[in-house]
């Protein structure tokens, strides 16, 4: 089979939406009142087989690179043994839904025990399938598992340390370590100095980490949005008021403002209320 780690994410995904419907919907076919909802369930729980072996053979492929970085080793396991386990459930549930199908002609009776035998075994599917996709959010979300690193692009992986780099910032900020959080804003600027947005985060951390609002002043005196580019214009518009504030110059903060409200009015309600907290 040919290499579809890099399909992991959709394949999952797939997997876990073909699971719980179709059980939703064996269980619903049994009331008796939906004649559509048992060959919908039918379809969706094979498909659901089809898509698990799919999601565990690609994380099988996928597991490699993201298994050697540091500390992620017993989460990749864990979510590939959740995975596996998900994986031999629906494919036991397919296989009773086949006999199902098969005995429809010739026992109804047969028939009927199958179902129901689906429609309980779908139960542990689902809770199998949200194990193993819970497991695979954290090792996402919690270990960085395979972001910036899926695709083999050299730009994603940039985009990984600029996003470390950050949260780590902003992190020591929120807990008062303003040396720290300085440091890694100037570490940001050492790696990437062309970015506009980081040398706003730069001049932003020379307010509110190192508490010199000049250094501010000259840091943003660089940088400037281009014309339509509202977002960047606001923020470097109020950081720039909030250090000349800082500096003891009230009126340049509000000048700057009222440029501000001239080049994009319908900031007027916002920028107002900036001006009103200038002594």
């Amino acid at each position: 089979m040919p290499n579809i780690a890099y399909y992991h994410p959709a394949i999952v995904h797939f997997a876990i939406v073909l699971g719980i419907m179709g059980v939703l919907f064996r269980w619903a076919s049994l009331t008796g009142r939906a004649p559509f909802a048992g060959p919908t369930a039918a379809t969706l729980l094979i498909l659901a087989a089809v898509a698990a072996l799919l999601a565990v053979h690609s994380g099988t492929q996928a597991h490699g690179p993201v298994e050697r970085i540091p500390g992620v080793r017993q989460a990749v396991t864990e979510h590939e043994e959740a995975g596996e386990w998900a994986r031999n459930v629906f494919l036991v549930i397919a296989l009773v839904e086949i006999v199902g199908l098969a005995a429809r002609r010739r026992s109804i009776n047969v028939a009927r025990v199958a179902l129901w035998g689906s429609a309980v075994i779908g139960i542990a599917g689902v809770a199998a399938i949200i194990r193993a996709g819970d497991l695979g959010g954290d090792l996402v979300y919690n270990y960085a598992g395979g972001i910036g690193i899926r695709s083999g692009d050299t730009t994603d992986v940039t985009h990984l340390y600029l996003a470390g780099l950050y949260q780590a910032a902003v992190q020591a900020r929120t807990q008062k370590d303003s040396a720290r959080a300085a440091a890694l804003f100037s570490d940001m600027a050492r790696q990437f100095p062309n970015d506009t947005n980081v040398r706003l985060l730069v001049a932003e951390s020379e307010l509110r980490d190192k508490h010199n609002p000049r250094g501010a002043l000259t840091a943003l005196a660089g940088l400037s949005a281009a014309p339509g580019n509202r977002f960047l214009a606001s923020r470097v518009a109020f950081l720039k008021s909030d250090a000349y504030v800082a500096v003891g110059k009230p009126d340049s903060a509000r000048a700057t403002l009222e440029q501000l409200a001239a080049a994009y009015p319908e900031l007027q309600d916002r920028i107002k209320g900036r001006i009103a907290q200038i002594k």
